[in-house]
Order: C-alpha cells, then structure tokens, then sequence
C-alpha cells in the first residue's frame, strides 16, 4: 500500500525544518509504537528519513511484532525499524546506545480503567520507571513522556483553558483516578530521574483526531467518524454536553518531536487545540462536514462514569516558549481522517 499520509507528514516536515537535522544518526527506542501515537511516530520517523536520508534507526518495544506486521507491513518492513519483544513493565534491555527514549505506551482504554484499575496504574507507573532506568542505562539523554492533561482532574467551570501550572487533580480515592494518578506518578518519575545527564520533557496530551485512531473505544470523535462511515445515524451516548477540543495528528507530531528535541528539560507542555467543542457540537460537525451527511441521535443518557465535563488545555506555553500552534482546522481534520479510512478500506 503507497503512504496515504504522504502530504501530511510533508507538512510536518516543513513546520518545524530546523529540528530535524537533530536526529541524523539517531537511535530512537520507541514504547508503544503500535498504538495510535506510536503509528504516526514511525510513520514520521519513515518519512523523514526518506525526505532528508538522516539515517535515524528506531527499536520498538512490542508485546507483538507479529500482530504489528499484519496491522501495518509497510512499517514493519522498513529496514530502519527492529523490534524487541517484551512487556514495557519489565523488558529486557535492547543492546547498545540510544540517543533519544520516547516512551509512549499507555493502555489507553477506558474499560480497562474500569475494570482493573491497579492493571492500568502499575503499567503506567511501572512501565515509565523501566523506561527511564533505560535511558540511564543505555546513554540516553533526550527523553519523552506522553502524558496527558487526565492529570489536572476536574477542570473547574472558571478554568476554561487549564495551564501547566493548574494545581488540581484527580480525586484519589476515586477508582476512576488510576489512569490520570498514574500518570501524575510518572511525571514524579521524570523529576526524580532528570540527573546525570537525562533531560526529560513531558507532553500533557489532552483529545486528537487522525488516521491510525481506534473508531471503535471510548473516543467520541472516532465512533462519530465511524458511525458516519457506516451509514449512520452518528449516536450521541450521553446528553452532549461534555466539551472537549481536539488536534489533527499530524501536527501532533511536529508538537511531539519539538517538545523532545526542543523542550525544557523537566518542563511539561500541554499538546491540544484550544477550540472548545461540546460533544452534541461535535457530532453535528461531523455530520455536516463528512459525505454523505447522516443523522444525528444524542440519547440523553448519564456520561460515562469518570468522564471530565469540561476538557481543553491552554497552550500558551507551548507557542510562546516553542513556536507552536495548531495548523489543521477540526473540520479539516475530520474530512482527513475520514478520507485516510477510506482509502485504507479499498
């Protein structure tokens, strides 16, 4: 199959050209390159190999090669990609130095929250613990955490955007906090392992959209796209007034990569869009921008347990300390993401 997301991983290149030099002859070892995030990491490292021949070799960490290389064959046969077998809680280490560790694996599952909630803290927890006893290991020193802006709690009706620096956080007695408690513990991580020489950045990641996503979890904009794709009606579960903002995953990556080679190190960085959304709104953009248009059904129910009313970042520190921004208008990301469905379906 050609690289549908040529075009977008073209645009990537150029938003951010004087960072890419960076990685030539870089080793990469990457967690979680199966995962939504992890696609569009290798399918970003391809590409600019291919694009400017920096030689970057990467090693993903994989309960499963096998599973991968019948998921995405193109990315499982590149030759700069290895990958290594183990459970990010305890793998084995890969021989050999690496230059950058990006630890991107995290069980993003919503019913795997609910249901075994100390399986989801210990993987968060144990698995970024492993990562960095690597990175001192093997001579890393840029390292990347994808956290996630779950971290702020409850976003209070007067913090409509939250800042890094917002001192909420999930109720811990709440068993629906293991993800978001998880992953304040392994920010705690990074800050106690930034010594010796390791810089680690942390990127708050908050709700995206792109080829790659799964349609079928507990992600509102993914089942609309698939519900749509399926001849709708796109259902609404709840009553829709949950808000949300999202980002194209394709400037995800110019934001990801920046971060790690750009960042501050112990420094963390909200990744997101600033345009608020209501999830009754969303649904009806996805039915208006997406052919053909198909109806929309909002239930009314009860919002899933745990899930935050209002969730959207500011990103002032990202554009003001790095020059980011969001480049992807959300309809335009939808009629994307949609297309890349498509076309991967044929």
């Amino acid at each position: 199959m050609p690289n549908l997301l040529a075009e977008d991983l073209d645009g990537m290149i150029a938003r951010a050209p004087e960072i890419w030099e960076e990685l030539r002859g870089a080793r990469v070892f990457l967690t979680g390159g199966t995962g939504f995030f992890g696609c569009w990491l290798l399918e970003s490292m391809a590409h600019i190999n291919a694009r400017l021949g920096l030689r970057l070799r990467a090693t993903v960490l994989t309960r499963n090669a096998e599973r991968f290389r019948q998921m995405t064959p193109r990315l499982a046969e590149n030759p700069a990609f290895e990958f290594h077998a183990g459970d990010v809680r305890d793998f084995a280490f890969p021989a050999g130095r690496f230059s950058h560790v990006i630890h991107a694996a995290t069980p993003a599952s919503a019913q795997l929250n609910d249901d075994a909630p100390l399986a989801m803290f210990d993987t968060i927890v144990q698995g970024t613990r492993r990562c960095l006893e690597f990175s001192a290991h093997c001579g890393a020193t840029k390292f990347l955490l994808t956290s996630s802006g779950a971290v702020y709690g409850r976003q209070p009706s007067d913090q409509p955007l939250a800042p890094e620096t917002f001192a909420g956080g999930p109720d811990p007695l709440d068993r629906h906090s293991a993800y978001a408690e998880g992953k304040r513990a392994a920010e705690l991580e990074c800050a106690l392992f930034a010594r010796n020489g390791l810089e680690p950045k942390i990127a708050r990641c908050f709700a995206f959209v792109g080829p790659y996503m799964n349609l079928d979890a507990h992600f509102a904009i993914g089942n609309f796209i698939r519900d749509q794709l399926r001849g709708g009606p796109i259902r609404v579960q709840g009553d829709g007034h949950p808000v949300r903002s999202y980002m194209y995953a394709a400037d995800l990556m110019v934001w990801l990569w920046t971060i790690l080679l750009r960042g501050t190190p112990g420094r963390a960085y909200n990744v997101g869009s600033e345009e608020a959304v209501s999830i009754a709104e969303l649904a009806h953009l996805v039915a208006g921008a997406l052919s053909p248009r198909v109806e929309v059904q909002i239930a009314g129910s009860p919002n899933r347990a745990g899930a935050a009313n209002y969730y959207v970042p500011s990103t002032a520190r990202a554009r003001e300390e790095l020059g980011l921004r969001n480049y992807t208008p959300l309809r335009e990301a939808i009629q994307r993401t949609q297309a890349w469905f498509v076309r991967k379906g044929k």
